[in-house]
């Protein structure tokens, strides 16, 4: 396998993402909004010259489907576990094929550039390293280079940033903390999406939102229903 770094992508079944929207948006909504950004990710991340491949997570035929038409490689590996079984075994398969370094960014930052991706992997140091993205609400870790791939362990929550930081440096490292807008901003909550509609970023999922009025006031939500 090539020196380069490969992205890992774990992407939950389609029909169960984005519960924290539920009471807010339709069943719908937030099937075709997940849909919707993992698209937008994957489009990015298969586009970045400096990565060597990318490498999905999932069992969702749906996902799959998706996952295929960007020639992306699936694996099944703890997918069903959550977000820190399949990013970790991830990156157990992705060492044991001597991969040098991992990326694993989440599929819910629709708003990520090829530009942004590219100046982490360039601050990125000599391995081993440990680089990180925090979420914009300085809890969540959107982005996170390690160098072996498997060399942190990682543990993702609503407040995964600090306890990773804590985890490189148990394993000698100091992290290296690197902000990015467009990956900072995920969506897990209404006002979430209200804060992505405003930026403007041209993407699948701005297009979405703008289609079922998100962050436009009441009288302009009926101007653009009709």
């Amino acid at each position: 396998m090539t020196a380069e770094p490969w992205a890992i992508i774990p992407i939950k079944a389609f029909a169960s993402a984005k519960q924290r929207l539920g009471v807010a948006f339709s069943d719908a909504f937030r099937r075709e909004l997940a849909a919707t950004m993992a698209e937008d990710v994957l489009s990015i991340i298969t586009e970045t010259p400096r990565l060597a491949g990318v490498l999905v997570i999932a069992t969702d035929p749906k996902v799959i489907r998706l996952a295929r038409r960007f020639d992306a490689r699936i694996i099944t590996d703890a997918a069903s576990e959550g977000q820190t079984a399949a990013v970790n075994a991830a990156a157990r398969r992705l060492a044991s094929e001597g991969a040098s370094t991992m990326l694993a960014v989440p599929s819910d930052i629709p708003g990520v550039t090829v530009t942004e991706i590219e100046d982490l992997l360039r601050r990125h140091r000599r391995s081993p390293a440990f680089t990180i993205v925090p979420a914009h609400d300085g809890r969540g870790s959107n982005a996170i280079l390690c160098s072996p791939p498997d060399y942190v362990p990682l543990a993702y929550g609503n407040d995964s940033f600090l306890p990773h930081l804590a985890a490189a440096r148990i394993r000698g490292l100091e992290p290296q903390v690197v902000p990015l807008e467009h990956v900072a901003l995920d969506i897990d909550t209404p006002e979430d999406l209200v804060t992505f509609a405003a930026k403007g970023w041209k993407t699948r999922t701005l297009d979405l939102l703008r289609d079922a009025g998100v962050g436009l006031s009441p009288a302009k939500r009926r101007e653009s229903s009709l």
